[in-house]
């Protein structure tokens, strides 16, 4: 199913294979609308390295039990030929610029993390 114009639901599946509870559907959609808006700005893929967490997965991989993943509202994402402070960089500039959902955005060494909770988290 196609969520956007180059985003499927299945991008958003937990790597445990559970896909998105019918509940979250609404929060996947506004998620994959403010990652096309980064795709579109950037002109080049998005990679989702994981999205929706089931609770087992999530408590799997040692996130915290208030995750924004367990929602369907978070994404940790990679853009092949640019550096996680870039990838950074720009979602702050598209949030400032309000293109972007404020949210939470976290930098880590190979990915960043976004997600619509709708109030600014930075680590």
């Amino acid at each position: 199913m196609k969520l956007t114009k180059n985003f499927s639901l299945s991008e958003f599946a937990c790597k445990d294979g559970s896909t998105v509870p019918y509940q979250y559907m609404p929060n996947v959609k506004e998620l994959a609308n403010n990652l096309q808006v980064f795709r579109d700005y950037l002109q080049r893929p998005i990679y989702i390295n994981s999205a929706y967490r089931s609770p087992e997965h999530n408590a799997n991989v040692g996130s915290n039990s208030r995750s924004q993943h367990l929602y369907a509202r978070a994404a940790d994402i990679r853009v092949e030929g640019m550096t996680p402070k870039e990838i950074h960089e720009a979602i702050e500039s598209l949030i400032d610029s309000q293109d972007m959902k404020q949210g939470g955005l976290g930098l880590y060494d190979t990915f960043v993390h976004y997600d619509i909770r709708g109030t600014k988290a930075r680590w």
